[in-house]
């Protein structure tokens, strides 16, 4: 191989790490709106959005692990993105629900 693809695969494994530590930032702050969210009634909808940044960090872990060829599943990279997107939508929902209750 020449040493422009090895420096391409270095920086893309240099990205992927990246991706990772960011993703456990993503599930600390996801954590931290767990706890904020269980005070006050008006954040419910923040609970499933911190659940579906939990499974952020997963995707983001599977994807490094692909990048790396250490694990692969073709399963799990539709599943994951699909439980995230449906997360964001019951949120959503929820938090126009909790609006439009409260906005009386």
């Amino acid at each position: 191989m020449t040493k422009e693809v090895h420096m391409v695969e270095y920086f893309e494994g240099i990205l992927k790490i990246s991706n990772v530590v960011l993703a456990f930032v993503a599930g600390a702050i996801a954590i931290s709106l767990i706890r904020v969210s269980h005070r006050r009634k008006e954040l419910r909808a923040w609970k499933i959005l911190a659940v579906a940044l939990v499974f952020f960090v997963l995707q983001e872990v599977l994807g490094a692990l692909r990048a790396f060829d250490a694990f692969t599943s073709p399963f799990l990279t539709h599943i994951v993105p699909s439980i995230i997107l449906g997360l964001l939508i019951y949120a959503l929902a929820l938090q126009l629900h909790i609006h439009h209750t409260t906005k009386q």
